[in-house]
């Protein structure tokens, strides 16, 4: 990471001390990380910057936060000054990028600009939260130009797995910024938008201070294959299928679902689409035009009466979410849908890591049923949206920066990133991460301050700070259960009654074949014996006495604490 130098050149000094206006980029999700994209531009002086946020997306949480949904970001520097903030760019609709906004717009209350795609699957989707605040939003288009206070904002077509995907020219008086965004190249994208190379090669010839670019891919040489290669691969894959064919995919990615249905009109197959994620992008990319030509999509009502030969399934559950169709059906607990042997089944998906173990579950019992299951690892069934270093060679190429900032991946494909770029003759390469304040101009380049950031969990219908006791609470319940205790006393120290108890997550015995029960029994009650009536009149110090013990017990006996609660009653 660049750190904040501790000399500045004199000229550095004289712009700060006279309050020049400067251009500066603070990440507060996304940088460091993939997933959580939340950009922000700032242009002005020290104290008086005006801002813009680009993208407002969320994260997904792992086994490693029990009971969380979804992770946003903490927008408390961006709160403090909500009277400062232009509007809201979404560069496209993928969570990761747009899933936040219903969250967190009403703390904002700005203008929001995003394609049409993007507009009409949040509308969708809040329809379907009840509760989910409406967000005004308004519709641009590639080539739209906007000025909002010290910013020009041009949007520029990018294929990307998701249509109108764009990235952001941002035009400052201290210098043009290109914002990629996520982005490939392909020629062939299916549907959606081509990556406008000839506008790229323009605003690289105007003149561009500063590339902040996608990073995800970096580690993969070469150029990414074109969706048209898997949308022809699918194609022979359903034709030689003998029985059922089943496909899942993310749902995002109409340009796959689109290959599926003309695969299977090519081979005289209905496509049933399975899931509620499924059924809204096909809804908005109906309306939109992007499936014009195919029959429509059947629901899953359809599929117990189409003969074996004559469906393809279109199921959500890419990433072995344990509540999606393809993991209810490897199950066999789909209420409409079940695989036999015989049938096929194609993951037209990456692993998005951390999912291996979820997804691994799914084809071990599909395979148990006697299906088979194709992956990328043997056929070419699926392309990512996201550039390889030959792509990311020819956007530098076209933009020739003077400065480069890689985002949009973890620590191991932004330093990478980084390298190709110097590689590349760049003169001013930064690796920074989230929170940093990173001055693009005037000036020498670099990381000039630390903000406040942070995560906040959405748990159930409430959020959460990361910095709260609740999940790690949860973590050590998992770990080693819960033992809950109650004692009755009267005024005078004297036990009424036999301490009752409960245990949750603890094993039913010892190594030496005792009771966990009988364990804490007598921990219990050798603390209420070993203390004078006197002492046990102060319930503090019981409660206190009891968990210890009852904990020390267990550890001995187990080689684990578990969390205890203690409650000492006075009649």
């Amino acid at each position: 990471m660049v750190q904040a130098p501790t000399a500045c050149a004199r000229k550095d000094d004289e712009l700060m001390a006279r309050g020049a206006d400067e251009l500066v980029f603070v990440p507060l999700g996304g940088v460091g990380e993939i997933g959580m994209n939340a950009s922000l531009y700032g242009f002005g002086p020290k104290d008086k910057r005006r801002w813009l946020l680009v993208d407002c997306g969320v994260s997904f949480a792992g086994d490693d936060l029990p009971g969380v949904d979804l992770i946003i970001p903490d927008i408390r520097f961006l709160e403090e000054r909500r009277k400062d903030l232009e509007a809201i760019i979404i560069t496209h609709a993928h969570e990761d990028h747009i899933g936040a906004l219903i969250e967190l717009w009403p703390k904002l209350r700005v203008p929001v600009y995003a394609t049409q795609f993007a507009v009409d699957l949040l509308n969708v989707r809040r329809m379907q939260e009840p509760g989910a605040a409406k967000v005004p939003m308004t519709v641009v288009d590639r080539g739209t130009r906007l000025n909002l206070g010290p910013f020009d904002v041009e949007f520029i077509a990018m294929a990307h797995s998701i249509p109108e995907s764009t990235a952001l020219a941002i035009r400052t008086p201290a210098g043009t910024v290109l914002h990629s965004g996520d982005w490939k190249i392909d020629p062939t994208p299916g549907v959606g938008w081509a990556t406008d190379e000839k506008r790229l090669a323009e605003i690289g010839d105007e003149g561009v201070l500063a590339l902040v670019c996608d990073s995800t891919n970096v580690i993969r040489d070469g150029v990414s294959p074109s969706e048209a290669d898997v949308a022809a691969t699918l194609k022979d894959l359903v034709a030689s299928a003998p029985g059922r064919v089943a496909v899942t995919t993310f749902a995002s990615n109409v340009a796959r679902m689109r290959a599926v249905c003309e695969a299977a009109l090519a081979n005289g197959r209905e496509v049933v689409a399975i899931g509620r994620a499924m059924d809204r992008v096909l809804q908005v990319a109906t309306e939109l035009g992007y499936m014009d030509g195919l029959p429509p999509v059947r629901g899953s009502d359809a599929y117990g009466y189409l003969p074996r030969n004559k469906v393809v399934a279109l199921l959500t559950g890419s990433q072995g979410e344990p509540r999606a169709a393809l993991a209810r059906v490897a199950e066999d607990q789909h209420p409409d849908v079940a695989l036999a042997p015989g049938d096929r089944v194609i993951l037209s998906s990456r692993t998005i890591p951390g999912n291996e173990k979820a997804i691994g579950r799914i084809i071990n019992n599909l395979i148990r049923q006697g299906v088979e299951v194709i992956t990328d690892r043997t056929q070419l069934v699926h392309v990512s949206g996201h550039p390889r270093r030959g792509e990311l060679t020819r956007m530098y190429g076209w933009i020739r920066p003077q400065v480069a900032l890689p985002v949009h991946g973890e620590a191991l494909h932004l330093h990478e990133h980084a390298l190709l770029a110097r590689s590349l003759g760049v003169p001013h390469v930064l690796e920074g991460g989230d929170g940093d304040m990173i001055l693009f101009g005037p000036g020498r380049p670099g990381v000039v301050d630390q903000i406040h950031f942070g995560r906040v969990f959405k748990d159930g219908n409430l959020f959460v700070n990361a910095s709260d006791s609740t999940v790690g609470e949860r973590r050590r319940l998992s770990f080693a259960g819960l033992v809950s205790i109650a004692v009755v006393l009267d005024g005078k120290g004297e036990i009424i009654g036999d301490p009752a108890f409960e245990i949750t997550g603890l094993p039913q015995t010892s190594r030496d074949g005792k009771p966990f029960e009988d364990i804490v029994e007598d921990a219990v009650i050798n603390v209420l014996e070993g203390l004078s009536r006197q002492r046990r009149r102060d319930t503090d110090l019981v409660e206190n006495a009891i968990d210890r013990a009852v904990r020390s017990a267990v550890n001995e006996a187990w080689g684990k604490k578990p969390t205890c609660h203690v409650h000492v009653l006075v009649v």
